[in-house]
Formats: structure tokens, sequence, C-alpha cells
């Protein structure tokens, strides 16, 4: 029987290969973007508030900063304490149009040292835990460098 695939925040990312895109929100009022998604009111102070809107945000943007996680984090976070940890990079991307940063995890494979500030990267699909038991895979997003096979 075959995994399912299912996002871990849903309503946040649609799509799959370069189809894939983070969701946010746009206020009609004042143009604001928003993620993560905001669907009750406008977050900007200056806005009377309009109609929000969901919009698929830029697939590309440019790293603003990056680090890597050395430790394994507290639940909620799911790791098997029978593993060794295994370290990955995080980074804050500010997207092409909407000049929002977003914060994600590199993809599998790429490390800090690859990275540099002003570095154009692209959103993938990426996993944070395969359930056996429920053969569910919970699907996130990921960062890649551009010119970075996947």
């Amino acid at each position: 029987m075959p995994y399912t695939r299912k996002p871990a925040v849903a309503g946040w990312f649609t799509g799959e290969g370069d189809d894939f895109r983070l969701l946010g929100t746009r206020c009609t009022a004042c143009g604001s973007v928003f993620f993560p998604r905001e669907d009750v009111h406008c977050r900007n102070p200056h806005c009377a508030g309009g109609t929000l809107e969901e919009v698929p945000l830029s697939p590309r943007g440019r790293i603003w900063s990056y680090t890597d996680s050395r430790y394994r984090p507290p639940s909620p976070f799911v790791s098997d304490p029978e593993l060794p940890w295994e370290p990955y990079a995080l980074i804050a991307v500010e997207l092409e149009a909407e000049r929002i940063v977003v914060l994600g995890q590199a993809a599998p494979g790429v490390t800090v040292a690859e990275l540099t500030v002003g570095m154009e990267v692209r959103v993938v699909p990426g996993v944070l835990q395969e359930d056996g038991d429920t053969r569910t895979v919970w699907t996130v997003w990921h960062w890649r460098p551009t010119g970075v096979a996947a």
C-alpha cells in the first residue's frame, strides 16, 4: 500500500515539482502580503482593512540570512531519539516579488558551507516526517539554491 502525502500545515503550500508554491494572502485594500497566511484581518497597522485573498508567492528569492541547527530540538518537534541527530541549515529568504522574508529549512544535502547571503534559492517540496504506522508522508517546503540539482 503506497504512502499518502499530506501537508504538515494545510493551506500553506500547493503543487508539486516546478509548480510547487507557498501560499500567502494579500489585502485588497493596501496590497500587503502575508506568510504565514492571514485569514481574519489585515496585519498592516496603517490599513483600515480589506478582503484577504489567497495568492501564490514567488517561487524564488535571495538568502537574507542563514544558520545551522546542531542540536535536537525539544518536543513537539518530531525526531527519532534512536537515530543520531543530523544537523540541518535554516534559511531566511526574501521573496523576489513580495519582498517579505520567509524562513525554512534547506533542502536535504545543502549545508551552510554552500550558502551565502544574497544567493538565489527556489522553494521546493520537502518531507517533515514519514509515519510508517499510518503510511503518511507529512510534507513541508525547503529552500534549494538555484543551479543545485535535486
